[in-house]
């Protein structure tokens, strides 16, 4: 149903009525590298006919070391990708199989090399906290990403989503998921590891070389206005955050009908907006600028949330000045628990 599906993604952009310039374009949240190069090279001629990228736009495209291969990298080279996002998660073949993922260790290698000679930007996603997985296992999946010198590495610690393969074994006993202890301390070790090889932590799960932040990613987590086009899409546009369905037959059925493919809609309310803002805003390094937060939101923060703050700092979970609001290193550590008490 791929090209199917890639006609349907062409008829909801044309949906803009004419193209629309943007600074940064994020081809993710699947797989796109499993396409071939004939439906690849289809997929970014219709994005890039739609959201016209600025001469310096940072293209990224996230890929699996098992599907990516030189004439992939070619089409995405050819048009100008600046960014591929590889799904590592892990060196160790026993892991890849808890994790159900489809590539070896080598395929990883094989494909950092192959785009590092037509692309600018190589990042690796890792993944800690795999059931089995042990402190060791975890020191040397960031050993051996770091030898492979990319620009850019995030360490996701394993989530179990409802539904999941992984979330039915948790649920039935099949597998133990790794204690907090254990967790807490790979976490500490990649923060440390990183940080000591010259990466600069901006992001409670993200690391980058100087200058090789995500820029994309940053409209995120600063709750800025993003597109967002194809099954499972959420966009955030003049306050009004949507989803797109996540069934790929009612997707297609529906764009294709000339009906929104849309199944959750809400326009926030300015409180509840500049709550969220400053929940996204504090998984960053840099933390929330009070200046930029007022005149993002119209509102000021210790008015809004003082009491809270107050806590955190006394707990030695958040550190402010004058200028910025900020986790500190235990912060980061709760950081979940610490972000949905702004939300409340």
């Amino acid at each position: 149903m791929i090209d199917l599906y890639l006609e349907a993604l062409s008829v909801e952009l044309a949906q803009l009525g004419r193209p629309a310039e943007v600074a940064t374009l994020f081809v993710g949240g699947g797989t796109p590298t499993y396409l071939d190069c004939r439906q690849l090279e289809r997929l970014l001629t219709t994005l890039k006919r739609w959201l016209a990228p600025t001469p310096d736009c940072e293209i990224t495209i996230e890929g699996n070391p098992g599907t990516l291969n030189a004439d992939k990298i070619a089409v995405l080279a050819d048009h100008r990708v600046t960014r591929v996002s590889l799904g590592a998660q892990s060196f160790h073949p026993h892991l890849l199989r808890v994790l159900e993922r489809d590539h070896a260790p080598q395929d990883v290698y094989r494909a950092v090399e192959q785009i590092k000679s037509r692309i600018p930007q190589v990042c690796l996603d890792l993944i800690f906290g795999v059931p089995g997985q042990s402190l060791g296992e975890w020191e040397t999946d960031l050993d051996k990403a770091l030898s492979l010198s990319p620009d850019h590495l995030s360490t996701y610690g394993l989530t179990y989503e409802k539904g999941t393969r992984l979330w039915k074994q948790k649920q039935g006993g099949e597998i133990r998921p790794v204690d907090e202890d254990s967790e807490l301390a790979m976490y500490a070790h990649g923060i440390d590891r990183l940080s000591g090889a010259g990466f600069e932590h901006y992001e409670i799960s993200n690391f980058a070389r100087p200058g090789k932040r995500s820029r994309h990613n940053q409209v995120y987590w600063a709750n800025h206005a993003y597109f967002g086009f194809g099954m499972g899409a959420a966009r955030y546009i003049d306050g009004r955050r949507e989803l797109n369905t996540r069934d790929l037959r009612g997707y297609i059925r529906k764009i294709l009908a000339g009906e929104p493919a849309t199944i959750q809609s809400e326009q926030l309310p300015a409180e509840e907006r500049a709550r969220e803002t400053i929940a996204v805003q504090l998984r960053r390094s840099d933390g929330i600028n009070r200046e930029d937060f007022c005149r993002q939101t119209g509102m000021e923060l210790d008015s809004l949330v003082g009491p809270v703050l107050a806590r955190h700092i006394g707990l030695g979970l958040v550190e402010t000045d004058a200028v910025n609001v900020r986790l500190t290193r235990q912060g980061k550590f709760v950081a979940d628990t610490v972000v949905q008490q702004y939300l409340v």
